[in-house]
């Protein structure tokens, strides 16, 4: 998948992003939000992961900024199967770009080629301890779905309590609003 927002490129990561995914992901502050990144992470870590979503049915993205010069790696999006094998939302944004709207923005993206796909019952959960994350949720439309439990962290070695949430009516019924602020060209998505 390819995607262009007004302040973003979206395109599926290359084993050449390796060095490049690993200094932006390298950071504890982000891994420990995450289920499968390990910490430390390093270049074998950033290559192994490339190559693991080559192939992959459900789409996942590195997000770049939209620059003049060369585009700056700056988070990754996707989905993947959850234990029932729904999909499931994640994210990741590297921390000097926080705030700035870049998850939101690029997740928004994704489930709009993800819906154009037919790919639906999409869900998501983030660890407790990360309100921010569920902020992001609720700006893309998810809703709690009051159910709490567990997953596995590999960056903090074992089980953190996570907080799950559900596409809400909104978000699947309202036209997406991720390309309407184009100007130049409509976005690309395969």
């Amino acid at each position: 998948m390819f995607a262009r927002t007004p302040r973003l490129l979206l395109r599926p990561g290359w084993i050449e992003d390796a060095p490049a995914l690993a200094r932006a992901i390298g950071d504890q502050g982000i891994v420990r939000n995450l289920t499968r990144a390990p910490w430390p992470y390093g270049p074998d870590d950033a290559q192994a992961f490339l190559a693991s979503r080559a192939g992959q049915s459900l789409p996942h993205c590195l997000i770049f900024t939209r620059t003049l010069g060369a585009p700056r790696l700056v988070g990754g999006c996707g989905l993947s199967a959850d234990a029932d094998g729904a999909p499931e939302l994640g994210y990741w944004i590297a921390r000097a770009y926080w705030g700035l709207g870049f998850a939101t923005e690029a997740s928004r993206a994704l489930l709009q080629a993800a819906r154009a796909a037919g790919i639906t019952g999409i869900g998501a959960m983030h660890f407790a301890d990360n309100p921010a994350s569920g902020n992001v949720l609720r700006k893309l439309g998810f809703r709690p779905t009051g159910r709490t439990g567990q997953r596995h962290s590999v960056a903090r070695g074992g089980m953190v309590d996570c907080q799950f949430f559900e596409e809400g009516e909104e978000a699947r019924m309202r036209p997406d609003s991720a390309f309407e602020l184009y100007d130049d060209a409509p976005p690309l998505a395969a």
